[in-house]
């Protein structure tokens, strides 16, 4: 719902709304009898301009319905023409007052076509147009069009820095070009085209599907071009700072809710870093408030309601403006329980597909592990099928190698949201326990304490060491996401051995610390002789339903599904682990497809739980919520 408050200050002032938007629905735009039968999101340009009631000939009809595609690449420029107004209004009348709104640049986001015989990219070329609609090389503001090449060697150069900074030394820097595409020679502002990467090439693709890269690029687009305005109006220019770490939300012995946090500098660009914090708070399953701004990376919550879950993200702020948030933990204290359950969010992968790369097979195998996105995912068509390098293009249908299915076009694929120790922390209040959350980073920091907490439950999700797009960059950067470092395998070692309780469940727990390992590894000591369990095989099973196998563990039969295919809340669990029990370990879950063990317990001079598959995607609330408990009960009571 939208509720609109008329509480002010200001007597004699009214709010009203003339219209409210719920999504943006799908697209009723007709051509040729038919409509899109897409979200409107995903529909051109065109059809959005010709929906929200832009004129007709002037900005979205430009060739009078003789091609749409026309009209489509046309009707942008045109558009943002028809925002400013005079004396940059459309080309077919300028001094159109239009809606007034200053307009500095417009960038054209491209990819480009090109492929390469070997493992390089084809790369990045900016396109401008020193001459307008009417040919002449100033805007009708007289500024110069030479500032649109300006803006293309600005954002060209800081996209090349930070590219070759953070992912690949080797990318290629192509030509800036001047010429008269529609989208460069018709905005009567500075614009470009940005040909980011080839769509063709497989070595490119292997960056565009990783979200590490695609935010590193739009970060590097942004600082281009605040610093061309910058530059314009020979102002100075701040960048606004990365996203908070190493977040923490805990309670103190007076019932405040502590939240602590740590800034992070930008490598790549010198004083970006935070000023100041804003703290967002959300009230069990509702929105986040509009939140307060703090000067340090700290706050104190008091007045908390009991039996209500708390949760919170942080913002940097500073003069360019404010971060992305971090990510989400949350807090419940209950009156009646004297123990905390410790939340730890081990969940912070992010990547793309797996990939395959042999002379004869190409492409991304999402059979393997189909990647996790940053909170979702909109660009998602479906499975490739074809992986042959070899298979030429014949037509659009047809496209021979990298040719996927596209029955997922219209899907928004969920990911990591960084927001699952709410659902953990659900079923814990549940059974009358209060929780807190922290980061797995605050714990590796030492920030918190394992040992302050009689019962710790450890989030890994779809968390496992991960490659970056080519091999290279795994010895210039060190594979990321690893579940257990040896840093906090020790920390777990040694709370465990002091008698301490925890919940693992992660999809692959098992496979991440065993696979391909000798027996003397570090990784598989800590999981055979710490964790208590042994790794059976990943891609355990197809569908994710799950029976319980110990009358000891949970006193009635159980059974449930988690999620492996597409569900738009959750995300998909396309290869969970199969896990043995270690001595005076016995498995408690298996897995009703094969009867492989899917979960283990273990009890001796402390206790452990370990599930091949993470907890949050249980589909079922009443069904985590009877799981949970049993194994709270256990880790609280034993056998």
């Amino acid at each position: 719902r939208v509720e609109l408050v008329n509480r002010s200050s200001h007597p004699g002032k009214f709010i009203t709304a003339d219209a409210v938007r719920f999504g943006g629905g799908m697209g009723n735009i007709i051509r040729n009898d038919l409509e899109s039968r897409r979200p409107r999101f995903m529909e051109g340009s065109r059809y959005h301009l010709q929906y929200i009631g832009m004129p007709d000939t002037l900005v979205q009809n430009i060739n009078n319905n003789g091609n749409d595609y026309n009209n489509d690449i046309n009707s942008r420029s045109e558009f943002i023409n028809y925002l400013n107004g005079a004396p940059n209004g459309p080309n077919k009348n300028r001094n159109l007052p239009g809606l007034g709104i200053p307009i500095d640049i417009t960038l054209a986001f491209h990819t480009d076509a090109g492929i390469t015989q070997n493992d390089s990219t084809i790369g990045t070329m900016l396109i401008y147009s020193t001459t307008g609609a009417d040919t002449q090389t100033v805007f009708p503001d007289s500024v110069s069009r030479i500032a649109a090449r300006d803006l293309a060697d600005i954002v060209q150069t800081q996209l090349l820095n930070d590219i070759k900074k953070t992912f690949n030394p080797e990318w290629t820097r192509r030509r800036l070009l001047d010429s008269r595409y529609s989208e460069a020679f018709r905005p009567n502002v500075p614009g470009v085209l940005l040909e980011l990467l080839s769509h063709q090439n497989f070595t490119d693709m292997k960056f565009a599907n990783d979200p590490r890269f695609r935010y590193m690029v739009s970060r590097a687009i942004y600082k281009g071009m605040l610093k061309f305005i910058a530059s314009q109006n020979e102002s100075e220019f701040v960048v606004q700072p990365l996203a908070v770490d190493h977040f923490q939300a805990t309670l103190d012995t007076l019932g405040n809710i502590i939240l602590k946090w740590q800034p992070v500098d930008d490598p790549v660009e010198a004083g970006a870093y935070a000023e100041k914090y804003k703290v967002y708070t959300r009230i069990e399953d509702n929105g986040f408030d509009n939140g307060f701004i703090v000067d340090e990376p700290e706050a104190l919550i008091g007045d908390i309601i009991p039996g209500l879950i708390y949760s919170f993200k942080i913002t940097a702020l500073n003069a360019g403006g404010e971060s992305f948030p971090s990510e989400i933990l949350s807090v419940c204290k209950m009156d009646s329980a004297s123990e905390q359950v410790l939340i730890v969010n081990g969940f912070d992968r992010i990547c793309g597909p797996a990939i395959i790369d042999s002379d004869k097979m190409k492409g991304f195998a999402d059979f393997i592990d189909q990647g996790v996105p940053d909170k979702f995912d909109l660009h998602y068509t479906g499975s490739q099928f074809n992986f042959d390098p070899d298979s030429p293009f014949r037509l659009n249908d047809a496209p021979g190698h990298g040719a996927s299915y596209a029955d997922y076009e219209t899907k928004i694929i969920p990911g990591n949201t960084f927001d699952f120790s709410f659902i953990h922390g659900r079923a814990i209040k549940n059974d009358g326990f209060s929780f807190v959350s922290c980061s797995d980073e605050a714990i590796a920091s030492g920030r918190v304490q394992l040992e302050d907490y009689e019962i710790v439950d450890w989030i890994l999700g779809e968390e496992k060491e991960t490659s970056w797009p080519i091999v290279s960059m795994d010895s210039l950067l060190g594979k990321q996401f690893k579940t257990f470092n040896y840093g906090l395998q020790e920390q777990i070692a040694e709370y465990l051995n002091n008698g301490g309780n925890l919940f693992v469940s992660g999809a692959y727990v098992g496979s991440d610390l065993l696979a391909g390992k000798k027996e003397t590894d570090a990784d598989v000591k800590f999981a055979k002789e710490v964790l208590k369990f042994w790794w059976v095989t990943d891609h355990a099973v197809k569908n994710g339903d799950v029976f319980s196998a110990d009358k000891s563990f949970f006193k009635d039969q159980i059974e449930f599904s988690f999620n492996t295919g597409y569900d738009p809340q959750i995300y998909t669990v396309e290869s969970p682990d199969a896990i043995g029990a270690q001595e005076g370990g016995r498995v408690i879950l298996r897995y009703a497809e094969n009867n492989f063990s899917a979960g283990i317990a273990y009890s001796g001079d402390y206790k452990t739980v370990i599930f091949g598959f993470p907890f949050e995607a249980i589909k079922l609330e009443s069904q985590r919520n009877r799981v949970m408990k049993s194994i709270l009960n256990f880790l609280t009571a034993g056998y």
